[in-house]
């Protein structure tokens, strides 16, 4: 039963990622969630998070933003970004996870959901049969409480490190080294 809280890969941040590996083995979809995937919880986007993106779409890739956050919390986020988002997405259920799929008009086989959550991002991806690579939340220095579910996740991804054959799904080539 805890496989489907196992992703595809793990990554230290979505700057871990190599996004060129992702294309050449054929994903031209990437879905993010934002909160603690991208930015620290309700923060503005940085000028690193904005030249990502625009670097993915000269690889070539779409992208969509789902996210639980209100509408006016994702359009304060994406104001140097050039790309469409769900929001209310109601994470993990699968209806946020299609309507990503529809604005990308992307197959699920050819897209990757990334984001920080075991228990919304990815369990909601893997639902849906999406691959996804999580991404170790954001924290800011001096930050030392966490919610209960980050350390139900910290054994859950202990497991699945060791259950090696749920590891490494999308390619060896696909994080980077720290």
């Amino acid at each position: 039963m805890l496989k489907h809280l196992y992703p595809y890969e793990y990554a230290m941040s979505v700057f871990d990622i190599d996004y060129q590996a992702l294309y050449d083995n054929g994903f031209r979809g990437l879905i993010f969630d934002i909160d603690n995937t991208l930015v620290h919880h309700n923060e503005d986007s940085t000028p690193e998070v904005d030249a990502l993106f625009v670097r993915l779409h000269e690889i070539g890739f779409k992208t969509v933003l789902l996210s639980d956050n209100e509408k006016s919390r994702v359009e304060r986020f994406i104001k140097s970004i050039d790309t469409p988002y769900i929001c209310d997405a109601d994470k993990p259920s699968p209806e946020g996870y299609k309507k990503a799929l529809a604005v990308l008009r992307m197959k699920k086989a050819r897209t990757v959901c990334i984001g920080d959550q075991m228990f919304s991002d990815i369990l909601g991806a893997n639902r849906l049969g999406i691959p996804n690579i999580l991404v170790h939340y954001i924290t800011v220095p001096g930050e030392t409480k966490i919610g209960k579910k980050r350390y139900i996740e910290k054994l859950v991804l202990m497991l699945y490190r060791r259950r090696g054959k749920y590891t490494h799904r999308l390619g060896d080539n696909i994080i980077k080294e720290n």
